[in-house]
């Protein structure tokens, strides 16, 4: 006996050190053991009640090791882009390359992270080279491309020479590179904002571009980004997939995809394993559901080729784009028409003496005329009139625009909605009518079977004993056989893994309770054909045979009151089968009305069976039509799927901000009608809403849709081109349009919509292309969020354009009169320009971020052909530019006397406090109505952020920065006077808020005034 032996030994009688040393043996032998485990790679996790095995694994390792390829990738590629089925029959057909990919039909590839790597290795991975976007510089260049702003550099170097040659190097060439100095800073400060735009929409296209596939790896489904997917995967298909790689037909039925995108045919191609194998990369399935082998990925395949010679412009202009600059067109010709005065007055004043330096000498002397003067003299003053220019003309608008876009679409996203388009944005503002899906959208989308019903009697939960064998196994098939989804278990004993949709996963889930082996099932009988379920139809069938029989089933499965009408008898609960007389056929109809007035989904399964020779067949032996007459109801079930928790406040928010929301569901009346009710669409309040059928309203005259169309709340039995025809009806009488969508068929009412809304869950990568935004977590809160961002958007503009109406109306007045009244301009070209910087790109920076607040739903939507300047803004803007020009005015005419001072330090106070004006006006742009401006402004850092930088950089401008800004510097009364007066500005807002104004715009006010 060894050393171990003898601790170890059983029932050997030992001491108390004997049985210390039996404890740390016993301790080794167990590291030891588990050792050994790990490096067997015991791979299966067995669950029982008295033990758990651990599933202890390598995860450097690669389980499978490195695959061996048997073709070569450039033949492979080739096969599918050029159809070659001859040389697909040469590589041994599917089957054989599924083999040579070192792939499995039922289990896909092994999934491990060697082997994943190894076939990017060979066959690449599925991504494109992008072309290379727009640098830094460029953004600086276009910026610099500014036709006012190439005259002004012109001037700088006029400038700058002239200075040179009359003071020297050492002196003369401040003036010239002060203006080239603070022009590069308007245009650095511009691109490094627009570049950082630029980046966001890239990244946010990335994501839109990341659609996930179904894939089955190492026997199990699971859903990838397509950018992962590798040559030899097993792709799942169905109806609305786009198909992510070129790859062949493996198995399935009735696919037909639509090859536009890359062909330009718009009718379907039909899919199979015999006459046309090939899957292209980018088409899309329309029809029926299919597994493929990918064959090429990437750049191996013509979609990769097309996609990475196309670049994504993100600077599409957007409608609320386009109206500001058709704003800043008609601003620009009022700046110019100024300056051109402004030009004119100067010169005139310069050449008949008028104008005086600051010794009291007029400038010009006809004694003493020299041409370097004359003309130092006139650039001066051209240059003067082109700053005018670029300080009235608002660039800042469209910037500010993209601004907050950029930051809406950022904050979108962490609020769960991805957007496609950038205008959807702004119209979310002006929504007036929202139509909704009900499944997945108003509802968790958590379906679970609650109700059963076989022969006119309830089964309760845990009586399926007492229902006859055989109508279980019809109901195992019905199931089983019929369905999309996938029941994936890796032993005997752990839990089963159910994918599919959440209707599937439901039944699946149901039918396993009720014994169904999914497994048996498919080892004993043979699928001949499917038929898929659609929006339209409402209804799948498959027709399948048993192993070792002739005679074929067919099993339906759809809308619960569809299926029974084309039922001639039904299954008693001894499973004996009945006629269905009318009594029967009204017990049944009552039993699904009593479920759908319980918020149930009704299902009802039905069978028939046939021989071989009564199936519909064409000329080629293949099955077109499943015979759907006089068949037999198996049972009938309800199926729970729970309003969300939170619909109910979001539906109330939507009609206090004027909104009014429609359910258009597939689910019949009777279900419609009470989770409508439920969710809070349907109010005591509500007497004029209507609940119809989409057959109803398709059946309207026109005039009678247009007529009711506002009336009706919700419309079950609806097909797509109901939805389509809804929308249409809508639009016509004038409301903008907002679709929520998530099957194919949905795409022409996304698209008609003014805003289409996708299913980031259950909507097919069809509908998310037809969409405008896609709401990632299906939630109609989310719904109401976009809608409220909307809103912010359009208010945070007229924020901004208050704000820079104010400083364009109070520069161009005070330049204007004091160049007629005095021959100078108080503000010289570096000071506006600094002006320009402060307005356009900070002031857009602090007022276009502004988060949405509670009041924005509290105020009917915006229309979309209401003026971008109301009058609201216009009351605000008038009382703020007046009070601006009169004190500036004041300070420009009398300043020196009033405080004493020269002329260079009162033109710095009147630059300072002008300055000072823009950012406490600021404050008041953040509320355009409410009187407390300092409402929520600690949780606006960026705001907060840029006040300080410019009152920084104000600072800077006096104090330090004289020679480059013109500027004196100032005491610290001075700087209290400048601060005081600015201050003003608060009090005032608050008592002009106080001024009641019409809602008539303006325009019309005066078109009043023309007519009388």
């Amino acid at each position: 006996m060894d050393f171990a032996a003898f601790f170890l030994a059983p029932g050997r009688r030992i001491t108390l050190p004997h049985k210390r040393w039996r404890v740390a043996m016993t301790v080794i032998y167990s590291c030891r053991t588990i050792c050994t485990l790990a490096k067997k790679k015991l791979h299966a996790v067995l669950r029982s009640p008295s033990y758990i095995a651990l599933d202890i694994d390598d995860a450097d390792e690669d389980r499978s090791g490195s695959p061996v390829f048997d073709v070569d990738a450039e033949v492979l590629s080739t096969v599918v882009k050029e159809k070659r089925l001859d040389d697909l029959h040469r590589l041994g057909g599917v089957g054989g390359l599924v083999g040579k990919l070192a792939s499995h039909a039922e289990a896909g590839i092994a999934g491990g992270i060697g082997d994943l790597r190894r076939r990017q290795e060979v066959f690449g991975s599925n991504t494109y080279p992008k072309p290379k976007p727009k640098g830094f510089f460029r953004f600086v260049y276009e910026a610099l491309n500014d036709f006012f702003l190439l005259i002004l550099i012109g001037c700088a170097v006029v400038s700058l020479g002239f200075g040179i040659k009359e003071n020297g190097i050492k002196d003369g060439w401040y003036d010239g590179a002060s203006i080239f100095l603070a022009i590069f800073l308007v245009a650095v400060v511009s691109s490094v904002s627009n570049f950082r735009q630029m980046k966001r929409f890239d990244k946010l296209a990335g994501e839109c571009n990341n659609i996930h596939a179904n894939v089955i790896r190492d026997g199990r489904r699971q859903d990838v980004s397509i950018f992962d997917i590798v040559v030899g995967d097993i792709v799942f298909l169905k109806i609305g997939d786009q198909v992510p790689a070129d790859g062949v037909f493996l198995e399935g039925h009735s696919l037909q995809v639509d090859e536009s995108s890359m062909t330009g045919e718009c009718h379907p191609i039909d899919i199979d394993g015999q006459k046309n194998p090939f899957l292209t990369s980018g088409v899309k399935v329309v029809d029926g559901y299919a597994r493929m082998l990918v064959t090429a990925v990437g750049m191996d395949t013509t979609w990769g080729e097309m996609m990475s010679t196309i670049t994504r412009e993100t600077t599409e202009p957007t409608p609320l784009q386009e109206r500001l600059q058709k704003l800043t067109s008609s601003i620009g010709k009022i700046g110019i028409a100024v300056a051109v005065l402004v030009f004119a007055v100067l010169t005139i004043r310069y050449f008949t003496g008028s104008t005086i330096d600051e010794n009291g000498q007029p400038k010009f002397d006809k004694s003493n005329v020299t041409a370097n003067g004359v003309i130092s003299a006139i650039v001066e003053i051209f240059q003067q009139a082109v700053t005018i220019i670029v300080v009235a003309i608002p660039e800042g608008l469209p910037l500010a625009v993209t601004l907050t876009l950029a930051f809406s679409m950022k904050r979108m996203m962490k609020d769960h909605a991805l957007v496609r388009r950038l205008s959807a944005c702004e119209t979310m503002g002006s929504v007036t009518t929202i139509c909704t899906d009900k499944t997945g959208t108003l509802t968790l989308n958590q379906m679970m079977v609650t109700a059963f019903w076989v022969g006119g009697e309830k089964v309760e939960p845990g009586g399926a004993a007492s229902i006859d064998t055989r109508i279980l196994r019809s109901i195992h098939q019905g199931v089983g056989l019929n369905t999309t989804g996938s029941v994936y278990r890796p032993n005997s004993v752990s839990e089963p893994e159910i994918t599919g949709s959440p209707t599937e996963k439901a039944l699946l889930y149901w039918a396993i309770e009720l014994g169904m082996d999914t497994e048996e099932l498919k080892r004993s009988f043979q699928i001949i054909h499917v038929e898929a379920f659609n929006s339209e139809k409402k209804q799948s069938g498959v027709l399948v045979r048993e192993n070792g029989r002739v005679a074929t089933v067919t099993h339906w499965k759809g809308a619960a009151e569809m299926i029974l009408d084309r039922c001639s008898s039904y299954f008693e609960r001894n499973g004996l089968i009945r006629e269905m007389d009318a009594e029967k056929r009204r017990k049944f109809d009552l039993i699904i009305k009593d479920m759908a007035a319980c918020s149930l989904r009704c299902i009802a399964f039905a069978y028939k069976e046939s021989e071989a020779e009564d199936v519909h067949v064409d000329e080629d032996g293949a099955v077109r039509k499943l015979d759907d007459e006089r068949l037999t109801l198996v049972g009938l079930v309800g199926l729970k799927d729970p309003c969300r928790p939170e619909v109910r406040s979001a539906i109330k928010s939507c009609r206090n901000a004027g909104v009014t929301v429609k359910m258009i569901t597939g689910d019949n009346v009777f279900t419609a009608r009470a989770i409508a009710v439920e969710c809070g669409i349907l109010g005591d309040d509500d007497c004029d809403g209507l609940v119809i059928e989409g057959k109803e309203f398709r059946n309207y005259s026109t005039e009678k849709r247009l007529a009711m169309v506002d009336r009706i709340r919700v419309m079950a039995r609806s097909s797509p081109f109901d939805k389509l025809l809804m929308v249409e009806s809508l639009k016509q009488k004038g409301h903008v349009v907002a679709v929520t969508g998530d099957g194919t068929n949905d795409a022409p009412a996304l698209k008609e919509a003014d805003v289409g809304l996708s299913m980031g869950i259950q909507g097919t990568e069809v509908a998310k292309e037809s969409s405008d935004i896609v709401i990632m977590d299906d939630n109609f809160s989310t719904v109401v969020t976009v809608m409220r961002w909307g809103r912010c958007v359009y208010n945070n503009i007229q924020k901004f354009l208050q704000f820079q109406l104010t400083v364009n109306i109070a520069a161009l007045v005070i330049n204007f009169v004091s160049a007629i009244a005095s021959g100078e301009v108080p503000l010289t070209t570096v000071q506006l320009l600094w002006v320009n910087l402060i307005m356009d790109t900070m002031g857009a920076l602090a007022l276009a971020t502004d988060r949405p607040t509670k009041e924005l739903m509290k105020k009917p939507p915006v229309g979309r052909t209401e003026p971008l300047i109301s009058n609201i803004m216009w009351r605000n803007l008038t009382a703020q530019a007046l009070f601006q020009i009169a004190v500036l005015l004041v300070f420009q005419f009398a300043g020196k006397s009033i405080f004493g001072v020269s002329q260079k330090i009162n033109n710095t106070i009147i630059f300072n406090t002008f300055v000072l004006c823009q950012v406490f006006n600021e404050f008041n742009a953040r509320k355009l109505e409410k009187k407390n401006v300092f409402d929520g402004i600690h949780r606006n850092k960026l705001f907060l952020g840029i006040v300080g930088v410019t009152l920084i950089l104000q600072v800077m401008m006096v104090e330090l920065l004289k020679r480059f800004a013109g500027t004196e510097r100032l005491g610290w009364g001075q700087w209290g006077i400048c601060a005081g007066i600015a201050a003003i500005s608060w009090p005032i807002a608050w008592i002009v808020k106080c001024i009641p104004v019409s809602s008539t715009p303006i325009s019309k006010l005066l078109a009043r005034c023309k007519v009388f």
